[in-house]
């Protein structure tokens, strides 16, 4: 299989009315990645010449999404399937492999069933002929208003017949159409120059192009997947059960490659998050996209991480918050009610209680105390605090950045460190303490009295 055997149309043209959004229907995100960009992500794992995408309706957002990775064509009016392939013959001029035909609001078929697809329409049949379509099949567990696909007696692809126009023995099969194909790039383009519109609808059916190659003598051939691979999203509810579909599988891939999920219904998944071996996972953990865990670490309830990278034996949580930047090494701790921003925890470096460290570096095995914060913005630039090797930052601390605190350093608790710190130094900056006896009795008999 190379680049040049392999094109994909992807459609993307509905209005998506049913959303009710003003964000594309296709660009929702299903594991933190719109769903039109895990069906190209599934065809670039194919390696093809190229991927067209058919926009209509809100086309400005979906041509600013796939720029630089896809073309886009325009289907206006909008006539029907088969007219929205249409559209992408003059991208595809010459191309004579093989077209994958897909749709952007199905983002959970796999590259593995793509895989499958093309090879069966690169199989021969019993007459030496490769079939000149595939349909990708599937049997769900109550066939609603689905086409049927109508199998030959020698299990070639007869027909596809709608639900609609199904007689009650069609109605009784199971294999149902996903409207998915692969397609001889050949062909394709003069089936659909044959499709008409003669129809309740006075639309252009894909559909029809199996029965146009049944009538020229070609085969055609079905390639069976699970009915979660095909889950169209055309409401909120349908992308909430194509999320969970979705967090189901990725919670039983992490467990099968090593990873300990206490309660697994309540974690969530990105779709490109990496957890090492023997990582502990407690409840209600949230991964964003971007993160990438290491071997044996621990991370504790209610934690949200987002482009964060947690080397091997760090200690995260409970409600802890990772954003884009966090970058703990080995052995690191953060605590709870903790939010790390573009900074790093070197080798043992612990933060524990309410703090906050943004755009910094934490020193190894220092230790920053409960309250301290990074003040690391002035409200139009953001700066950056270097936190030395062994340094001890003591309680309720504000470090205002720019700001270096040297190695083995003590901060005392309370501090506003606006200065550099030497090594091994201590710096106070909180003010003298007085005392005024019998202040406190005169001030609650004076009210009392009141």
């Amino acid at each position: 299989m190379t680049s040049s055997d392999i094109a994909a149309i992807i459609l993307a043209a509905g209005k998506g009315t049913r959303m009710k959004s003003s964000l594309h229907k296709v660009l929702h995100p299903v594991a933190g990645r719109p769903m039109l960009d895990h069906v190209m992500a599934a065809v670039a794992s194919l390696d093809p010449v190229r991927q067209v995408v058919v926009v209509g309706n809100g086309r400005e957002q979906v041509e600013t999404a796939v720029k630089g990775r896809a073309d886009t064509v325009v289907q206006e009016p909008q006539l029907g399937t088969g007219h929205a392939v249409q559209q992408a013959e003059a991208a595809l001029k010459d191309f004579i492999g093989d077209v994958l035909i897909l749709y952007g609001d199905v983002p959970l078929t796999s590259a593995e069933t793509l895989r499958r697809m093309i090879d069966a329409r690169r199989r021969p049949g019993a007459d030496g002929q490769c079939p000149a379509l595939v349909v990708l099949g599937f049997r769900p567990a109550d066939t609603l208003a689905y086409g049927r696909l109508k199998l030959a007696s020698d299990g070639s692809l007869d027909a596809i017949v709608e639900h609609k126009d199904a007689s009650e023995d069609e109605r009784r099969i199971t294999l149902c159409n996903s409207g998915i194909m692969a397609v001889d790039g050949r062909l394709l383009f003069d089936f659909l120059g044959k499709l008409t519109n003669n129809n309740a609808n006075g639309e252009y059916y894909l559909t029809d192009i199996v029965a146009i190659a049944r009538a020229r003598g070609l085969s055609a051939a079905v390639i069976e997947t699970d009915e979660t691979e095909v889950v169209g999203v055309n409401a909120r509810g349908e992308l909430a059960m194509v999320e969970a579909i979705y967090q189901r599988a990725a919670r039983a891939r992490a467990m099968a490659d090593g990873a300990t999920l206490i309660a697994p219904e309540t974690v969530f998944f990105s779709y490109d998050t990496k957890l090492g071996r023997d990582v502990v996972v407690e409840p209600n953990v949230v991964f964003g996209p971007g993160v990438t865990v290491g071997d044996d670490v621990t991370i504790h309830a209610f934690s949200h991480l987002e482009g964060a990278t947690v080397a091997a034996g760090a200690e995260v949580g409970p409600y802890a918050r990772l954003r884009p930047g966090a970058d703990l090494r080995a052995g690191a701790k953060v605590g709870n009610f903790v939010e790390i921003k573009k900074s790093v925890l070197e080798e043992g470096a612990k933060v524990n209680h309410l703090t906050y460290i943004g755009d910094a570096r934490v020193g190894s095995r220092a230790n920053v105390g409960a309250g301290t914060i990074t003040c690391n913005y002035d409200g139009f630039n953001k700066f950056k605090t270097e936190i030395g090797a062994g340094a001890f930052i003591g309680s309720n601390s504000s470090l205002v950045a720019p700001v270096k605190i040297g190695d083995g350093a003590i901060i005392g608790a309370g501090s506003v460190v606006t200065k550099d710190v030497n090594t091994d130094s201590l710096a106070v900056t909180r003010a003298e303490q007085r005392e005024i006896g019998g202040w406190a009795a005169k001030f609650r008999a004076r009210n009392k009295k009141k």
